[in-house]
């Protein structure tokens, strides 16, 4: 059975080695590296996108949650602080688990058991690291932590772009490129210049009066594919 890969992230050197302590008695789970700061833990966990982050939240320039919202790659969250006065906000961001340091045997036990039975149910299915990979979106005050799949369009607004996700939206300072590149191109695509759709979410697929493809989706939309991705949409739909 694969091993759950991990890496810490902490600026205390005595916390890491206290969650190593605490790992190494839990042969499933394997400590494939560790990080400082935010801006070296982003560069490992989008290199070597582990299954889950042990996550500190304070820490020096960026915290915990900074670090999150940077990330095209999202492993399974546990935050470990000093501090309660995050809990909610964690929880908001959709995190596993919250550890108070120092951390309890019999608790770091508790969450163990919420890890294995979060992460090798999606190992189970085939689907980790696919399309169930989830984003944080930060949108003004509110937060959103949800599965890539649950987009179902992607609008460009020049160097901003607004997902349309569940029953909801939000505008992100991300390109349509920088979409683009991150997203499974078996499941979504590029119709124009200005949108990206999830294929999963066409209703129907009509022909406008000049002759051109139009995709209506579950949500309503009617969307126009340009003439030159038409030709990429027909060969990678056969029609």
């Amino acid at each position: 059975m694969k091993k759950i890969e991990v890496i810490i992230i902490d600026d205390e050197r005595s916390s890491r080695v206290e969650l190593k302590r605490a790992l190494k008695k839990y042969d499933d789970f394997i400590l494939i590296d560790e990080a400082e700061n935010a801006d070296d833990a982003k560069e490992l966990i989008e290199t070597k996108t582990p299954d889950l982050i042990f996550l500190d939240i304070q820490m020096p320039e960026k915290s915990g949650f900074d670090l999150i919202e940077s990330l095209n790659y999202v492993p399974t969250v546990i935050f470990t602080t000093a501090y309660n006065q995050y809990a909610v906000q964690a929880f908001e961001v959709n995190a596993l688990d919250y550890l108070m340091k120092p951390i309890r045997d019999e608790r770091f036990e508790k969450a163990i058991q919420k890890i294995r039975n979060e992460i090798l149910q999606k190992l189970s299915s085939n689907k980790h690291k696919s399309n169930t990979q989830k984003v944080f979106i930060k949108d003004g005050e509110k937060r959103f932590f949800i599965q890539l799949n649950e987009i179902y369009l992607i609008k460009s607004l020049e160097n901003y772009t607004r997902l349309f996700f569940q029953d909801k939206k939000a505008l992100q300072r991300r390109s349509l490129r920088q979409w683009e590149k991150m997203l499974d191109k078996t499941t979504f695509f590029r119709i124009n210049r200005n949108e990206i759709i999830n294929l999963q979410y066409i209703h129907e697929i009509n022909k406008t009066t000049e002759g051109r493809l139009e995709v209506k989706l579950k949500s309503g939309e009617s969307l126009e594919i340009s003439n030159r991705q038409s030709i990429k949409f027909k060969k990678l739909n056969g029609i």
